[in-house]
């Protein structure tokens, strides 16, 4: 039998798997061997996440919302940079040429308790372009800056590319990632925030920038993109991007996965919604949510579960329905390519 690790690799080799995985972002505590993946980020790119707030290494301050599942955000009404063409004056990379980047990839690993024969290290820097400029700025500002003032958005956004740059040439290979995960929501659910022209304009050769560091490592690129970005998604298989999460249901799924097959994994096509979100949802129609989802995109390979419950933090019936859906994911993902 394969291991955890080995198991999730295959599909993003995009070979069939011998069970169907979940999406994970942070270590099972109860038991750190079945967890398949990890997300690891340089601490000090992230500390203001594993202090759920603070302020990150640009300025921005990022608070706790306890009721979506102690998720942070930029703090509201508590931008930046009000007037794009003044970046130079706000916005200061860090000086980080005093890091052991070899120390600190160590002890960053070693924080998660993982054992790396049995989960894969997910390496990833930032939470994108696009979502940088807005919490800067906020939606308002910071689109309008994008039609406004095209040049100086793309020199700010060439600064923190080369920040970052300079940052995974320096500690990519002391991390040793199985895994090369980029991250930007540029969409919501009804539709995309911006026009694919201003995508390809603006973010995507700074993602390609980025990709190459994997590339060139024959490291396999998943992307996290929220939301109605299927075309965006699709361009980006481009540039080496294997596998997208969360890959939610205001995509056409079934047609992203009619033309990709096993190719593109789609980490996700689930949603807890209408009957589902009833404090009286039986086990049985979770389960039957979990075994439909699966029979959908699971068929061939190219898929990984990503979806559960969101609700306040302590909300135990929400605590009770994602027990179900792990179960239900552990005990029908177990058996799916046995049949």
């Amino acid at each position: 039998m394969l291991k955890p690790k080995e198991n999730y690799l295959k599909i993003l080799n995009g070979e069939v798997p011998e069970w169907v995985p979940s999406y994970t972002l942070f270590p099972n505590p109860d038991d750190v061997r079945s967890c398949p993946n990890v997300l690891i980020e340089p601490t000090p790119l992230s500390e203001h996440r594993i202090r759920r707030g603070g302020k990150d290494i640009w300025g921005v301050p990022y608070v706790g919302c306890d009721e979506a599942a102690g998720a942070i955000l930029p703090e509201p009404n508590k931008f930046i940079l009000e007037d794009i063409t003044k970046w130079r004056d706000v916005i200061k990379a860090p000086d980080l040429s005093d890091i052991d980047w070899e120390q600190l990839a160590k002890k960053d690993i070693e924080r998660t308790g993982i054992d790396r024969e049995y989960t894969a290290v997910a390496y990833n820097t930032h939470m994108g372009y696009f979502q940088l400029l807005m919490s800067f700025m906020g939606f308002t500002n910071g689109l309008t800056a994008l039609c406004e003032e095209p040049e100086e958005c793309k020199a700010l956004l060439e600064y923190i590319s080369d920040f970052y740059c300079d940052v995974i040439e320096r500690s990519i290979d002391f991390y040793q990632p199985d895994i090369y995960t980029m991250m930007d929501d540029t969409a919501a659910w009804a539709s995309p925030f911006i026009s694919m022209d201003m995508y390809k304009e603006f973010f995507y050769p700074l993602y390609d920038r980025q990709a190459k560091f994997a590339r060139d490592r024959g490291i396999p690129i998943t992307f996290h993109n929220c939301g109605k970005s299927m075309s965006f998604m699709e361009e980006v298989h481009k540039i080496g991007v294997v596998a997208w999460d969360p890959a939610q249901c205001c995509n056409d799924l079934d047609a992203f996965k009619k033309k990709y097959g096993s190719s593109y994994v789609i980490c996700g096509g689930w949603i807890g919604r209408d009957s589902l979100l009833g404090d009286d949802v039986t086990d049985e129609q979770i389960y039957e949510s979990v075994r439909e989802t699966m029979n959908r995109f699971a068929k061939g390979g190219g898929y990984i579960w990503c979806g559960g419950f969101l609700g306040a933090v302590g909300d135990e019936k929400i605590a009770r329905k994602n027990a179900v859906v792990r179960r239900a994911v552990r005990e029908i993902g177990a058996d799916f390519y046995r049949h």
